[in-house]
């Protein structure tokens, strides 16, 4: 099976085993819900599957939980690596989207509504 192929696959399971936290968000930002942006859920960027991805505004929305702890340098290559190919990355917390949707959302809203250099 080739990369891609295995990418596929595993972004397929992925979607399919969300974290609440995922889901929840997932309920927000589907189907243009958001300002009518769409987005794609665990979609194979490059060797990574990002959580939430916006195309037409190059935004990725990774929500996080206690595991990232120990993986902040694997977590900060990864940001590297997506804004080197021009996508703007935003981190959120479990706990976060849980408990503070609104919060998470206007903060999207604001990175969506505002361009790369303004």
């Amino acid at each position: 099976m080739t990369r891609t192929a295995n990418s596929l696959l595993h972004a397929k399971r992925m979607r399919q085993s969300a974290t609440d936290a995922e889901a929840k968000l997932w309920r927000n930002l589907r189907a243009g819900r958001l300002a009518g942006y769409k987005f794609r859920r665990q979609q194979p960027i490059g060797r990574y599957i990002v959580d939430f991805v916006c195309f037409e505004q190059q935004l990725v929305v990774e929500v996080d939980g206690g595991q990232h702890v120990e993986a902040q340098l694997s977590d900060a290559l990864r940001t590297e690596w997506l804004e080197s190919e021009g996508f703007r990355v935003l981190r959120f917390w479990n706990d976060d989207v849980l408990l503070r949707t609104d919060l998470v959302l206007a903060e999207i809203l604001r990175m969506l509504s505002t361009r790369r250099g303004q």
